[in-house]
């Protein structure tokens, strides 16, 4: 009984090579993305640091008991580093009255088209707008 042998059989395929994590794959843009990250968080939080400071230079105003106090806190004044330059109002030649009733007329339209989001708003609005028709209706217009 000789048979022929029966063919080996095929060999199984290749394990497939285990699956990277997504993480893993991409792990050079880790650090740069953590770098951006902080960058623009710290960039946001000086600009808002900032703002504050100069707030707080604009008012420059310091809390002083009228009487004295045990207490041992010093109070430092906040000079500015530049003096102030304060030049005279410019004197401007007045504005015609035709010109002034349009103005007014722009601004009633304006004032109709707000929506007021309450009853007060509504209230100022229309007294706005009744003051803005009286000096539009008037023959002449104070002068301020």
């Amino acid at each position: 009984m000789d048979t022929p042998a029966a063919p080996p059989p095929p060999p199984p395929p290749p394990p497939e090579p285990p699956k990277v994590p997504y993480a893993r794959r991409y792990k050079f843009l880790w650090p740069l993305l953590l770098t951006v990250n902080l960058g623009v968080g710290a960039y946001l939080f000086m600009r808002t640091k900032k703002k504050d400071m100069v707030i707080d230079n604009d008012k420059a105003v310091v809390d002083v008991p009228s009487t004295p106090t045990e207490s041992k806190t010093t109070v430092t004044e906040i000079s500015s580093p530049t003096p102030v330059k304060v030049e005279p109002p410019k004197v401007r030649p007045p504005i015609p009255q035709d010109q002034q009733r349009e103005l007014f007329k722009w601004i009633l339209e304006e004032k109709r088209k707000i929506k007021p989001k309450d009853k007060e708003e509504k209230k100022r609005i229309d007294e706005e707008k009744a003051i803005l028709k009286q000096f539009i209706r008037s023959k002449s217009i104070p002068s301020l």
